[in-house]
Order: C-alpha cells, then sequence, then structure tokens
C-alpha cells in the first residue's frame, strides 16, 4: 500500500504531497491543475521511461519519493534487499529522479539501483488503468493475460512447468536445427582440425624454444668473430707463443718482483705486492675462462648452425599458422582438442537432441491441450462474473463473452488466442471490445473485469486515470460504487472528473493551481467536512458557492455512504 508520494517540479506541480493510505481516494481538480501528473508522477515510481519534458519550467530536476507498506517477509522485501537496498520495518521508500539533460537516476530502499529494478517492484505492488489501457484492452494478450489472472494459482502453475518446457524445446530445437544445417561444414572444420594439431605435434614445439633459438643462431652466425677476439684477448693476458711479446701476466709478475726487491728497505711497499699477487690471480682466472671459452666453440659451428635455423623456421610456420606468438600455436593443441571433442561427439549430440526434442514437443503438447482446458473452465466463469458486474454498471442487457480459440502454432502461452466479445445490448451479435464498445463502455467493462479478477488474483494497488470518461448519471455512481467494492481488498487510487465517483472516497484530494503570471504551480489539499462538500458542488454544477449546489453535494455523499455500507 502506498502511505504517501512527494512531488516536485513535475509538469505543473511545484512541490506537493499526497498523503494517501487505505481504501478510495478520489483525486479532483480544475482542468490543467494537474490530476494526471499525480499518475505521471506514480508511473516514474514504477519504472515507466521518462525525458526532460516532464520537468516544471525553472527546475533543476524532477524528484519523486514514495513511501510503501509493504510485507517485510515478501517478495517485494527480498527483491529490495536482493539491489542493496534497506527497509525500515514494514517501510519501503521509492525514489525517481530525472535531470535537466533527461537522465534518470533511480533509488530503492536508499540505494541507488537501475530503473528496471522499480519497474519489476512495480509489477507486483501496483495494476494502472488509464485511457491508454483501454485501447491495450483491445489486443488479444492483454485479453489472454487478464483471463490467466483471473485462473489464478490454478493456471499460472501449469502455465509455469509449460512455458519451462517450451523453452527448452525451443532451445535443442533450435541448437538440433544447427548442427544438423552445419553437418558438412563442422565435418570439415574437424578435418582442418586434425591436420592443424598433426603438424603442431609433429614439430613439438616448447615453450620459449624461439627465443632460446634466436639467441643460439645469433652466436653461431658470428663463430669466427667470437672465436678471434678471445684468442687474442687470451693472446694478450697469458701468452704462450715464443715471441717476446710482453703479456699482462708476465708484466704483472715482473712487477710483482720488482716492489718484493724494494720492500726490503721500505716495509710500506709490502701492501703494494700483495696487490699485485691478488691482480694477478684475477687475471689468471679470466685468461683460464677463456681458455674454457675457446675450447667450447665447436669446429662444426656452421652444421649447428643450419640445425638451428631449419627449426627456427619451422616454428615460424606454426606461428604464422597458429600464432601470433609460439605459445598461441602451443595452446591451440589445447583449444582444437577440446573443439574436436565437441565435433566428434556431433552425430551423438544429434540423435541426443532428437530424442529430447520430441520428447518435449509432445510434452508441450500435452500441456498446452492442458492449459487450453483450464482457460476455457476459466473463460464461462469470467463471462459469467462479468456480465453480472456489468449489469450493475448501468449495463443491464449488456454480455461479455471470452472466447478461446486454438491457434495454428505452439507459442510461450500456449496454444490459444483469447478474444473478449461484447454484446451491448439484448439481441445484439457479440463483438470484439475495440468495435463493439464506445469508450464510456469501455471504462466499465475494464473496472467489472478488474473487480472480478482482483478476487483471485488481489493486487496492494489499483490506480485509475479517469476511467469513468464518457460516463456520467447512474453508470457514474455505479462505477464509484465498484471502485469503492474494490478498495475492500486493495488500495484503490482514482483520479477523476466526477462527484458521483468521488463520493465514494474515504480520501479526497484536489489539485488546485495558482498563477504568478509566468509558470503555474500546483499543490494537493486534503479535503475534509465542508471542504470536501465545496470541491463536490463544484465537480456537479460549478457553482460551489451555491447553496443549491451544496446541498446536492450533501446528499450525493450521503447517497455514496449509504450505498457503500
Amino acid at each position: 500500500m502506498i502511505e504517501e508520494i512527494s512531488i516536485r517540479n513535475l509538469g505543473v506541480i511545484g512541490e506537493a504531497t499526497l498523503p494517501l493510505g487505505p481504501g478510495f481516494t478520489a483525486v479532483t481538480g480544475e482542468t490543467g491543475a494537474g490530476k494526471t501528473m499525480v499518475v505521471t508522477a506514480l508511473g516514474l515510481l514504477l519504472g515507466e521511461r521518462s525525458d526532460s519534458s516532464i520537468l516544471r519550467q525553472g527546475g533543476d530536476s524532477v524528484v519523486i519519493e514514495g513511501r510503501w507498506q509493504i510485507d517485510p517477509t515478501g517478495s517485494v522485501a527480498e527483491r529490495v534487499r536482493d539491489a542493496g537496498g534497506d527497509m525500515d520495518g514494514d517501510e519501503l521508500i521509492l525514489g525517481r529522479s530525472v535531470s535537466k539533460d533527461g537522465r534518470s537516476r533511480a533509488v530503492v530502499g536508499g540505494r541507488a539501483a537501475p530503473v528496471g529494478v522499480l519497474n519489476e517492484i512495480g509489477q507486483q505492488l501496483v495494476v494502472v488503468h488509464g485511457q491508454s489501457d483501454q485501447v491495450r484492452l483491445r489486443s488479444a494478450t492483454a485479453q489472454r493475460e487478464a483471463l490467466d489472472r483471473f485462473a489464478g494459482s490454478e493456471l499460472s502453475n501449469l502455465l509455469g512447468e509449460y512455458e519451462e518446457t517450451y523453452r527448452r524445446w525451443q532451445s535443442n530445437h533450435g541448437e538440433l536445427d544447427v548442427l544438423v544445417a552445419e553437418r558438412d561444414r563442422r565435418a570439415l572444420e574437424a578435418d582442418e582440425l586434425r591436420v592443424a594439431m598433426a603438424e603442431i605435434e609433429a614439430v613439438a614445439p616448447i615453450r620459449g624454444e624461439d627465443e632460446e633459438l634466436a639467441e643460439r643462431a645469433e652466436r653461431l652466425s658470428n663463430l669466427e668473430d667470437l672465436r678471434l677476439a678471445a684468442a687474442q684477448a687470451h693472446e694478450l693476458i697469458s701468452s704462450e707463443s715464443l715471441d717476446e711479446i710482453p703479456d699482462v701476466l708476465g708484466l704483472l709478475e715482473t712487477a710483482r718482483r720488482q716492489v718484493e726487491r724494494a720492500s726490503d728497505h721500505d716495509p710500506t711497499l709490502i701492501p703494494i705486492m700483495e696487490a699485485i699477487a691478488g691482480a694477478s690471480f684475477a687475471v689468471s682466472d679470466v685468461s683460464a675462462q677463456l681458455s674454457s671459452y675457446l675450447g667450447g666453440i665447436d669446429a662444426d659451428g656452421a652444421r649447428e648452425l643450419e640445425i638451428v635455423q631449419e627449426r627456427r623456421a619451422d616454428l615460424s610456420t606454426l606461428t604464422r599458422k597458429y600464432g601470433p606468438g609460439l605459445d598461441d600455436a602451443i595452446d591451440y593443441l589445447d583449444i582444437g582438442s577440446t573443439r574436436l571433442l565437441e565435433l566428434d561427439n556431433d552425430s551423438d549430440r544429434i540423435d541426443a537432441l532428437g530424442i529430447e526434442v520430441g520428447a518435449d514437443r509432445s510434452r508441450v503438447v500435452a500441456l498446452a491441450a492442458r492449459l487450453s482446458s483450464v482457460r476455457r473452465d476459466f473463460a464461462t466463469r469470467l463471462s459469467e462474473r462479468v456480465t453480472a458486474e456489468l449489469g450493475a454498471l448501468a449495463m443491464q442487457n449488456a454480455r461479455l463473452v471470452v472466447e478461446v480459440a486454438d491457434r495454428q502454432d505452439y507459442t510461450l502461452s500456449g496454444k490459444d488466442t483469447v478474444s473478449f466479445l461484447l454484446a451491448a445490448h439484448q439481441g445484439a451479435e457479440p463483438r470484439p471490445l475495440g468495435r463493439g464498445a464506445s469508450g464510456g463502455e469501455l471504462s466499465r467493462v475494464m473496472l467489472a473485469i478488474e473487480v472480478v479478477i482482483a478476487g483471485s488474483d488481489p493486487v496492494p494497488t489499483f490506480i485509475f486515470d479517469e476511467v469513468d470518461a464518457g460516463v456520467g448519471g447512474a453508470s457514474a455512481i455505479e462505477i464509484g460504487r465498484r471502485l469503492a467494492q474494490l478498495a475492500k481488498t486493495a488500495q484503490v487510487i482514482a483520479v477523476t472528473h466526477l462527484a458521483q465517483v468521488a463520493a465514494f472516497s474515504n480520501n479526497h484530494l484536489r489539485v488546485v493551481k495558482d498563477s504568478d503570471g509566468e509558470v503555474t504551480a500546483s499543490s494537493v489539499q486534503q479535503l475534509q467536512g465542508d471542504e470536501r462538500v465545496v470541491e463536490m458542488a463544484r465537480l456537479l454544477s460549478g457553482l460551489q458557492e451555491s447553496e443549491s449546489g451544496l446541498e446536492h453535494a450533501r446528499e450525493l455523499i450521503e447517497t455514496a455512504r449509504s450505498l457503500d455500507s
């Protein structure tokens, strides 16, 4: 149940608060005062699309906030918690804002959330009926949904089982069609995969091998230069030739002996002598390393280089085909193995899917037949009960016929086409609602359907936006009476221009407007006592200051009380 709605900068409404609560709330006001903005505000809170055109002139953003009273253990509360929102006991706060640039922001239980969450929650909290819903009621889909709501859990459980089976059937059928249609292509893909995997396995690449081979190739390509450089360095450090060319080790030894002789006369030369000896040992180690390097250079380096280059060419072929890198080519083996297993199982999968598709189709056929049977049973009941309601809504000779016909194909909702036909008077042939009813008659039919359905598929809140358009007199009184009856089991909010409807409300709100010369600002007043009588007189005759008008208003209010008791 909606406890209160706050509106700021919406259309002509500058700032207003609507105290709602249980029972039947009537919203009235002069033309242009912004009554429909109330419904617009509720629509925004329920996740409807928005744009900046709804922003009040001079305002920075539209802001709507609503306080709901809901079951803290119910599905709505669970969805709020899933969205990260919180509740204060059984109170839920929903919010929506729309900026000048059209950007929209939703708040659920104090936390920002996608607008889609508002829509999900709203579908469980509120049913909105307006002039556009009269058009919607003419569609076969809306009529089927209305019948299904009336059938309640007896049909919804069956429909849920059918939908699950139907989706699985369609999904498997689609996969089967693809497998069969692409069997040749997939067989070719499998053959190509086998060739590719055989090629990679024949080369047997190792991760990082390409980088290692590049280093070896660089070394082998410059083998003679490396040999010459190492030999010359070794000769300069530790010459083995008979020439009297001094080498580093010989020079260091000569220097050490000279310092050693002189150290007999000056002991401070001893550390220098030891340092020269240490340098001689270090140079000797370098000489040994160069000898080892020279010994390790293979005289058959040209043959090794040829082998390395051949291996690099093989690896390059793999990376070009299955790369861009060597690791990608190696990974292709794992990916290809998985894919090949999938492709090789095509025939088994086709056989298995064929069995599943056949079984699911048989189940779809059986479940659809049961759905049709249940719908036809409830179609008869709905026809009878709505026809009775129409009699009470000053359409005594009208008759609603709900037909359930078989369609050619199966859909997510079954194999039925549901049609609402109206015989507007005695002896008339039932005709589709779109062609057999006026706007006023459609309003009453829609209300009658909702009153009947509410008994089996209760919704916390119903909102009616001028559902009484084109209706007057006794018919208007009966609409008000039915709204009051609906309000005994649900919250009802009705935007109306008829006193006969507003008279049945237990909470009467009036939208009033002022003018400052440029921008119209509206506010909402909760009417009590004489204030309500004055508004009722204005609705009846426009003569809210006439004593006869006021008396007529009081009489209507009393009549509504007696009829609703």
